[in-house]
């Protein structure tokens, strides 16, 4: 008797221990993935009985229960686990909403029967030995009507084994691994609506202010014209020529407008088909110049890239597209005009391109969203400055889709440096 009153007084220790360990678990600041793992190494620590153990959640969309975390595993072999709608104890357990406990073998195989033979393959081979359980106890993951998954605990060999008062303790677990399961799905979705709120309102913004760069070169067309097809006024052949040209810059105004929007949504549905063609950078890097240095004449824009520049492997379309954004970006954003350097550089792996100006610069807060679409940098001067926020997302966009990435440095006052780069073909990679 006074041997079974110490079992006892110990078992509601262990039990106690258990329940503050994973209550403080739950408390920490993990991800869902690392929290249930987390929670799984805890409930195996103090849990003599439990040898092996996972967390299956029910995946509605493909129909499956699917492994969440897991203890004694190998968590690369469980990934192909998918057991169906009551099947083995997951699925009876599941649909039956109440803990169980198989106490012995015959009762553990009962209860896995019916498990594909897929399944049995991988359960064997991800706790490398095809011995069954011994000993088993299961319990839903239950929070008020919601039913997200099953708890298994298993023991492989003695003598440990559950008894029948671990099953309210293995329950009491469970609810409140459910709670955190309930509680992170809660909060994405909450992230979820926020995001899309969010969204909604940056497009909105982004609309206004489209409807707004849209109508300022459409009134200065409609200005200048109307101006010249006055009756009342014979306007002398230099003023013409000026207007015509002012028309000329504003069309061209709109037709940027118009093709990042355009460029946006093709990137959006995800039609941004490459061509890869053999591409000199410095040729194009060139090419591009000399359309902006026309335009631009405060700016002095300088091509240096080292001799011997290797060929590359890219979309020659798309990458003018990139060195358009990030020039126009610079011009922008120096608008007293001052020296631009487009320099190449030759890495062991790829090259890197860089667009460096004197201009105004970016404060590091506004360094990190640089890239996101929609967003426009606050200016920290009186600078106003016109675009709709897309042309740097798009330009990252391509230089991801080539294998690349896309960064920034810059200093308030003292300009902006944006690179990207560009892999190498495989073949100069193995001469480098």
């Amino acid at each position: 008797m006074l041997a079974s009153s110490a079992l006892s007084v110990e078992r509601l220790t262990r039990q106690l221990l258990a329940l503050t360990e994973v209550a403080k678990t739950l408390t920490s600041h993990f991800e869902l993935p690392e929290l249930l793992n987390a929670v799984m190494l805890k409930i195996i620590g103090v849990l003599e009985p439990a040898h092996i153990g996972v967390i299956m959640l029910w995946d509605q969309s493909a129909g499956l229960f699917r492994p969440a975390a897991m203890f004694g595993y190998d968590p690369e072999i469980m990934r192909d686990m998918g057991l169906r709608a009551g099947e083995s104890i997951t699925g009876k357990v599941f649909d039956s909403g109440k803990a169980q406990i198989l106490r012995t073998p015959s009762e553990v195989a009962e209860m896995m029967s019916d498990m594909r033979e897929a399944n049995r393959r991988v359960m064997a081979e991800a706790i490398g030995t095809s011995v069954q359980p011994i000993c088993t106890v299961a319990a839903p993951l239950t929070v008020s009507n919601q039913k997200y998954g099953v708890i298994v605990l298993e023991t492989l060999h003695g003598p440990a084994a559950f008894e029948v008062e671990d099953l309210p303790f293995v329950q009491i677990l469970a609810d409140l691994v459910a709670l955190s399961i309930d509680r992170a799905r809660l909060e994405a979705k909450a992230d979820a609506i926020r995001e899309a709120k969010q969204t909604e309102r940056l497009r909105s913004e982004v609309t206004a202010a489209l409807s707004h760069q849209l109508r300022m070169p459409l009134s200065a067309i409609k200005g200048y014209s109307t101006a010249m097809l006055l009756d009342e006024i014979d306007w002398p052949k230099e003023k013409q020529t000026e207007f015509l040209e002012l028309i000329d810059d504003e069309c061209d105004n709109m037709q940027t407008l118009i093709s990042e929007i355009l460029d946006s949504s093709i990137i959006d549905v995800g039609q941004l088909a490459l061509e890869y063609q053999p591409l000199r950078l410095q040729l194009l890097a060139r090419e591009i110049v000399n359309d902006f240095q026309r335009r631009y004449e405060n700016h002095n824009i300088i091509v240096d890239f080292p001799p011997g520049f290797p060929i590359i492997e890219a979309d020659p379309r798309w990458i003018k597209q990139v060195f358009r954004n990030i020039l126009d970006n610079a011009i922008k954003y120096s608008p007293e005009g001052g020296l631009v350097v487009i320099r190449g550089e030759v890495r062991s792996n790829d090259v890197v391109t860089s667009v460096a100006d004197q201009g105004v610069g970016i404060s590091p807060e506004d360094l990190i969203p640089l890239f996101e679409k929609f967003y426009r940098v606050k200016s920290h001067t009186s600078l106003h400055v016109s675009g709709t926020g897309l042309g740097l997302p798009i330009a990252r966009a391509i230089v991801e889709a080539h294998g690349g990435r896309i960064w920034a440095e810059s200093k308030l006052g003292q300009g902006t440096t944006l690179f990207f780069s560009l892999p190498l073909p495989k073949s100069r990679e193995e001469e480098l």
